[in-house]
């Protein structure tokens, strides 16, 4: 082959190794483009500000199994928590963490929102007690004062404690502190609380130097509901219901990530932490230590539900005239 013939292949080569790289390169652009094009956008209400028992979301995202699901979520903390389902049953929101409870008395006033997976499956507000005060058991309370956050769902959890331990929840004294749950118990403002949560107010009472008694409401005549749910909109559930399918089995495979690194998944949610939300890490290690078993669904896939638990909820909400109209177990919840 002449000097010429061989630079003129040899161009060509190249040229054409070049078209192909380019081609490649196009391709896999084009593959990436469509691949993000492909993916279902999801905005998941928070209940609160961004805390260990988050750590499982935050993992899901971090370690990639979401974008695996072809989901693209936007975790989000609502302004106000009251407002997660009506933003979720307004569509303005996909998902949202809310209270197996209030899902039960918003479906009863015709807030078509319905509950795709438990989250953390047993109560998590307890009633605390002053060690000082000398307070064995519900019905100890007689006479004493006891602090609750305006809710009055609050108190009658606090009056069916007391009665299921034998004690006239008549005679209680309430004394509204708003959420100061834990100055008033620092300042002896009352000698025990309802709506403080046994994975966040005890541990931050317990740092203060408080000594506490501690009371689970499903111990004395409350159901043992699920604390935390997963919610979406009737309406949502009809245009995604595969990617929420999808969500909850990445969600789960969070938790998992979770349960086998607990330290890693609690650094991931510190390093994330917001500023106008911080976090002490002492605080949420031990709140995540709390939370894994009761976020355990043992043998079950993770976030399912039972009719038993949700007909137990109803049942009690009903009897106690919280619920504004008759209320199927299954218009609340759905497995998916």
């Amino acid at each position: 082959m002449s000097l010429n013939k061989w630079k003129r292949h040899f161009g060509f080569t190249i040229v054409f190794a070049l078209v192909l790289t380019t081609l490649a390169a196009c391709g896999s652009d084009n593959k990436e483009k469509a691949a993000a094009e492909a993916e279902t956008e999801l905005t998941v209400l928070l209940d609160w500000y961004p805390n260990a028992v988050h750590s499982f979301l935050y993992a899901a995202e971090e370690q990639g199994y979401f974008k695996e699901a072809g989901l693209k979520v936007k975790l989000q903390t609502p302004a106000d928590t009251n407002d997660a389902l009506k933003l979720v049953a307004t569509g303005k929101a996909d998902l949202a963490l809310s209270y197996q409870m209030q899902v039960a008395i918003s479906r009863a006033e015709d807030i078509p929102i319905v509950s795709v997976a438990a989250i953390v499956r047993h109560p998590l507000n307890r009633l605390f007690a002053l060690d000082s005060a000398g307070i064995q058991s519900p019905k100890d309370l007689i006479g004493k004062k006891i602090g609750y956050p305006s809710i009055p769902l609050d108190q009658l959890i606090v009056n069916t404690m007391v009665e299921s331990d034998g004690g006239d929840p008549a005679k209680l004294n309430y004394v509204d502190i708003g959420w100061d749950l834990i100055p008033a118990m620092t300042t002896s403002k009352v000698d025990a609380i309802i709506g403080g949560y046994v994975n966040h107010e005890k541990p931050l009472l317990e740092k203060e130097g408080m000594k506490l008694a501690a009371f689970d409401p499903s111990a004395y005549g409350v159901p043992d509901y699920y604390e935390l749910v997963l919610t979406a909109s009737e309406a949502g559930l009809e245009s995604k219901s595969a990617a929420f399918k999808k969500f909850i089995e990445a969600a789960a495979k969070g938790q998992q990530y979770t349960v086998e690194h607990p330290e890693q998944s609690l650094q991931n949610l510190l390093d994330l932490q917001n500023e106008n939300f911080p976090l002490d890490a002492e605080i949420e290690k031990q709140s995540l230590d709390i939370l894994l078993p009761l976020m355990d669904a043992g043998s079950e896939p993770f976030g399912s539900q039972t009719e038993e638990s949700w007909n137990a909820v109803i049942n009690w909400l009903n009897e106690h005239g919280q619920l504004k109209k008759e209320l199927k177990a299954e218009d609340a919840f759905r497995n998916l």
